[in-house]
């Protein structure tokens, strides 16, 4: 009974994992838009908007048409994060320590996706806003360096997302590892 006890609660663990996933890349999201969006509101007015077909007076202004496109362009990044890990997870005995190392997975994702972010931002505003890219630009842009700053950093964000994946997989991977060893061969002290 206890057995099939835990592999519900590790099924309930698996869900959770993604549901916290959801909601962290999406808080992720929606916080990087606000401060990209301090540094280029053109990257949104010009680019985001007509992609995301959202017009901000439906939304009731800017920041929170900002928000919304932050959630949308990020919440699936998360379920896939989710399925992942919590997938990954699995691998770990009781459902207690599932639940644990896939939020700490998650943590690792994270860290990883905001590092990232920087280093798109200085990457964008120190190399490519001075050598140019070859993306597409909207014409009547007034600061062209801004918009391309911001175009780094989302890109970034998305490869810091990626390497944050296989991060967080290899740490759970490692973890396992790293237990059954100290299991196999307990350390043994002098008396």
């Amino acid at each position: 009974m206890r057995r099939k006890l835990n592999i519900y609660f590790k099924f309930g663990v698996f869900l959770s994992t993604i549901i916290i996933s959801i909601v962290i890349a999406g808080l992720y999201g929606i916080i990087n838009d606000q401060v990209t969006y301090t540094i280029s509101p053109e990257y949104f007015t010009k680019f985001k908007y007509i992609q995301f077909g959202i017009n901000p007076a439906e939304l009731g202004g800017a920041r929170q048409t900002v928000a919304a496109i932050g959630f949308l362009a990020t919440w699936w990044v998360g379920s896939i994060l989710g399925v992942v890990f919590g997938l990954v997870a699995f691998v770990y005995k009781d459902y207690k320590t599932m639940f644990k190392m896939a939020c700490n997975a998650i943590a690792v994702t994270f860290c990883i996706t905001i590092c990232m972010g920087f280093v798109g931002f200085f990457y964008g505003k120190f190399y490519l806003a001075k050598a140019g890219v070859d993306w597409w630009l909207p014409d009547n842009l007034i600061d062209k360096a801004s918009f391309i700053t911001v175009g780094s950093i989302h890109n970034f964000s998305y490869i810091g997302g990626l390497v944050g994946l296989f991060a967080g997989a290899m740490y759970l991977f490692l973890k396992k590892l790293a237990e059954k060893k100290a299991r196999l061969h307990p350390i043994t002290h002098p008396s």
